[in-house]
């Protein structure tokens, strides 16, 4: 993997070692001499060359056309959607699908639970222990991206004994060559602690459907960790295994250079935290066919965060927006290859699950994708509901009151 240039200083706080003096308790000198032009000490305000912090160091690595534009930032705000997609209390709607406009409609499709959730202290074989439990997958459609049509079940969950009996969530569609395609998350009763989630596969020839499943899952966690004891405690191993023994989640396959990417996101057997956050990273399975079989790239995992799956095609390569969780959240990152992601913005923040635009022009602008789409929004607890969101690209940032490039005095600066 190639070498990060702009990184950010809390995720690799450790990139560079340093010492001490006995006299003045200031970094000593490296012994390679480091060359720094008078632009580059003037922009980044650096008050002597000879004498380096390692966070100088850093910044004189950063990519120059990353840090001196504004290309991959964004701003962002979310707003109330109408119709069915209302908050309705008693009912969770979550996880939206992508967008996609077919028959003059946008089309998404999302997770769908009713009644409270219990969580693991009672009766994990009847009782509903998130939000996200007993689930089926629905589908809605607008003609304005305003106001919403909830259209019923497109995938329900299985029969008793079946992988998927327990709940379907977490969707995601693609369109290829006339057939539409849902991937989500599956789990099979009972939802214990540590029970692995899987993803599953749907197919129709209408975005109404119906639709055909997969008879069984198309990824599973990886089988190499090792649980301590039999209680349920996900904390509690003797081998943590790979960066997604523990469950598979929220997956997204984007064609890609002839070939189908599964991009999800994966979460470890005794998952620990590391940078004051969780030990989320994602991954790729790559396959031949939209129906697999996919094999996990032996490059995973192919981030060092984030929570939700968000990516797309730009540039040749994907774009991945990493949010919520690990030393690299709230930033933008991508990958000429599709696998080796470099971080090119830092973002305050995004919305959650976010349903991408993919009827947008996502060759326009890096973040052009992101303008507008869906996200889920906690009321509490127990029930969720999908707004809509827009962002837009901080030009630059001015005193409250000021025109970019009229002329102010000290006075009206303070």
């Amino acid at each position: 993997m190639k070498n990060i240039k702009y990184i950010l200083p809390i995720a690799l706080g450790i990139a560079f070692t340093s010492c001490k003096t006995e006299t003045n308790n200031a970094p000593c000198d490296d012994n390679e001499k480091i060359v720094i032009t008078d632009d580059q000490q003037d922009f980044l305000g650096i008050t002597n060359k000879d004498k380096l912090s390692a966070a100088s160091k850093r910044a004189l690595q950063w990519d120059e056309e990353l840090v001196r534009g504004n290309d991959w930032f964004f701003k962002y705000e979310v707003y109330d959607l109408k119709g069915d997609f209302a908050y309705e209390e008693g009912v969770v709607r979550r996880d939206p699908s992508a967008i996609i406009k077919e028959n003059g409609k946008y089309y998404t499709w999302y997770s769908r639970s009713t009644g409270p959730s219990q969580g693991f202290g009672g009766d994990v074989v009847k009782d509903k222990v998130f939000p996200w439990d007993r689930c089926d997958i629905w589908y809605a459609t607008s003609e304005d991206g305003i106001t919403w049509k909830e259209e019923g079940i497109a995938v329900a969950r299985g029969k008793a004994g079946e992988y998927d009996d327990r709940s379907v969530f977490t969707v995601e569609i693609m369109k290829h060559e006339g057939i539409y395609y849902l991937c989500y998350q599956t789990v099979k009763n009972p939802y214990s602690v540590r029970v692995k989630n899987q993803v599953g596969l749907a197919w129709s020839t209408s975005p109404n459907g119906p639709w055909t499943k997969s008879k069984e899952p198309i990824l599973s966690p990886a089988d190499n960790g090792i649980w301590k004891g039999e209680e349920q405690d996900r904390f509690a191993v003797i081998k943590k295994g790979d960066f997604d023994s523990h469950k598979v989640h929220d997956p997204c396959i984007i064609p890609y250079k002839g070939k189908f990417y599964l991009y999800y996101k994966g979460e470890q057997m005794g998952e620990a935290i590391t940078f004051g956050g969780r030990q989320i990273r994602h991954g790729v399975a790559i396959a031949d066919n939209p129906k697999g079989p996919y094999v996990k790239s032996p490059y995973n995992p192919i981030s060092n965060s984030g929570h939700e799956i968000c990516v797309w095609p730009y540039n040749g390569g994907i774009a991945s927006l990493i949010t919520t969780d690990g030393p690299e959240k709230n930033t933008v990152q991508w990958a000429p290859d599709g696998i080796n992601f470099e971080i090119k913005a830092v973002v305050k923040g995004a919305p959650h699950a976010i349903g991408l635009n993919r009827t947008a022009d996502n060759e326009k602008e890096p973040t052009e994708i992101l303008r507008w789409g869906l996200t889920h929004e906690y009321k509490n607890y127990n029930y969720q509901y999908i707004r809509g969101f827009k962002t837009s690209r901080m030009q630059y940032h001015t005193a409250k009151g000021v025109v970019k490039g009229k002329k102010i005095s000290v006075n009206d600066q303070k």
